[in-house]
């Protein structure tokens, strides 16, 4: 049906209004610096409030709605609660996006200087400014 024309089957409404759930959840500045502090690490609710510059109360809140949506999941040691992202797709979700705005910036965005065609012509453009024709 849809083989070798490159097209996809429509999305179901229950699927998009989640879709659009966890799009809701992204459109907070503070949401975003949680998630992004729990690439590839698990913290405590003090821990992400020193780290974004929140009071913990308010944190909370904020990893409640996130969980809610599924994004961030608990796990419990003795009296502390720690928080992890969901899965590898909220991950990467939270990086392209982080990702994708370095794209909007002037120069190479970050990810990209370490690949080594980046790395040559960086050296190539510095090469130049240290020694004009």
């Amino acid at each position: 049906m849809h083989a070798g024309n490159g097209s996809k089957p429509p999305l179901d409404e229950d699927q998009v209004g989640l879709i659009v759930e966890v799009f809701r959840m992204l459109a907070d500045a503070t949401r975003i610096r949680l998630l992004w502090s729990l690439i590839d690490e698990e913290l405590s609710v003090t821990d992400l409030a020193e780290r974004v510059g929140k009071p913990a109360p308010s944190v909370s809140q904020h990893l409640a709605k996130l969980r809610m949506a599924r994004l961030v999941r608990t796990r419990r040691a003795g009296t502390t609660i720690f928080y992890s992202l969901e899965n590898d797709h909220v991950s990467r979700l939270v990086v392209d996006a982080v990702f994708n705005a370095e794209h909007a910036g002037p120069g190479v965005p970050s990810h990209h200087r370490g690949q080594p065609a980046v790395r040559d012509i960086a050296a190539e453009r510095q090469s130049r400014k240290a020694h004009p024709r």
